[in-house]
């Protein structure tokens, strides 16, 4: 496996935790008395999640010279 591919599949992996994290902070937005400070860390680690896809994306498109 070249360092491509094992750079495609950590961006499917990070993706996917980015979308579960998205259903999860969801559910919990929808209980009655929620957990505040718990959301706070899954926006915060979704955010980050988010920050890792950016550049791995970056890493992963060639550089264009214009």
């Amino acid at each position: 496996m070249n360092e491509q591919e094992i750079l495609q599949q950590k961006l499917a992996s990070l993706r996917s935790e980015h979308r579960d994290l998205d259903d999860v902070i969801a559910r919990i937005g929808e209980q009655a008395p929620f957990d505040q400070l718990q959301i706070q860390r899954l926006k915060k680690r979704k955010l980050l999640l988010k920050d890792q896809i950016a550049r791995l994306e970056s890493r992963l498109l060639p550089d264009i010279i214009a």
